[in-house]
């Protein structure tokens, strides 16, 4: 076992323990098998290992107590590895380990060069025809995806798609109770007019459930060249993914969220980005308002989640003291697309 300060242990990670597993699940190291930590925090950390001749990722849950559900490596894993023979790029799955060897599961995973694009300030150097490009080949990555037939490649198990919109509903509404600080009669209305509105259920297909730029490694000529981040992904209603990414794209422009690509010069407007999409897919968008009813709906939720920690002292730095402030704006941005349904 390493010594707890030598440059062989990282948080969650400890190299001494890994790479004996390493060498017998993934293949032989050619010198010293080494780690950077390139994301962490509360999401999951991502490390860039190496040795002498090549590089992998290893993808592990944060270090400390989790939801049970959450940060889900097992998912990441299975749904990455079935789409492996898809025209959906996803980098290459090696292994993955147990929560016996590090503290929690794990797995290693090629490491595809490419960019995650977050802001527009990151997009606005390449130019507006290259921001298009990128933009458009997202969308059409996005089709490719739900046109992925989950049995044909082993996934007809992995979610349970009868009723998924009327569920994910009553799903948020519960996280706003658990996160209760404040009256908020929009988002009752919101609610009451999303569960009494649920469209007809879709054929089933694959939901990546976070699906917007910057889980997207993109390569110099705009080619996508892998899709990351798969740790909420299910079987259900696939247009949610393309509701909730428009969200987030009206969040950047509000000025809040975690991405603000939209804003971008050359950048499609959201009703090129569905129409790109219909076309693509050939998918009936008619009830698309439901759907970004719902994703307003969802966001606010998860926005109110993190107002609720900061207002009862759970929250670590900077940022959080304003960040309730854009449920109200989401909510009511929710309403006016179901009105418009």
């Amino acid at each position: 076992m390493a010594a707890e300060n030598s440059p062989r242990q990282h948080p969650g990670l400890d190299l001494d323990v890994l790479t004996p597993w390493f060498t017998e699940h993934v293949g032989p190291i050619t010198g010293q098998l080494n780690a950077e930590l390139i994301a962490g925090g509360k999401s999951n950390l991502t490390y860039r290992l190496s040795d002498d001749a090549n590089r992998w990722i290893l993808r592990r849950p944060p270090v400390g107590k989790l939801l049970a559900t959450a940060h889900d490596m097992g998912r990441e894993y299975t749904m990455m590895s079935a789409l492996a023979d898809t025209d959906v790029p996803v980098p290459t799955m090696y292994a993955k380990g147990d929560a016996d060897l590090l503290g929690a599961p794990f797995y290693v995973m090629e490491a595809v060069e490419g960019t995650p694009y977050r802001k527009a300030s990151e997009l606005a150097p390449l130019g507006a025809d290259r921001t298009r490009v990128i933009a458009e080949r997202l969308v059409d990555t996005l089709a490719v995806l739900h046109s992925v037939e989950p049995t044909a490649v082993g996934l007809g198990d992995f979610g349970h798609p009868e009723g998924f919109l009327a569920r994910q509903v009553a799903r948020w509404r519960k996280q706003f109770d658990a996160a209760h600080t404040r009256d908020l009669p929009a988002m009752e209305l919101l609610h009451a007019q999303l569960a009494d509105s649920v469209p007809p259920e879709s054929a089933a297909g694959i939901v990546h459930g976070d699906y917007r730029l910057d889980n997207v490694l993109v390569d110099g000529d705009g080619q996508p060249r892998a899709v990351l981040d798969w740790e909420l992904s299910t079987i259900g209603d696939s247009l949610t993914d393309l509701a909730l990414m428009c969200v987030y794209h009206r969040m950047g422009a509000m000025g809040g969220g975690v991405t603000d690509v939209a804003l971008a010069p050359g950048f499609p407007s959201e009703d090129e980005v569905i129409a790109r999409y219909a076309k693509a897919s050939g998918r009936d968008l008619s009830n698309f308002g439901f759907y970004v009813g719902y994703s307003c709906f969802k966001l606010a939720g998860i926005v109110e989640g993190i107002h609720y920690r900061y207002v009862n002292g759970q929250t670590v730095g900077d940022g959080f003291a304003t960040i309730g402030q854009a449920v109200e704006p989401l909510l009511q941005a929710g309403l006016a697309a179901v009105k418009e349904n």
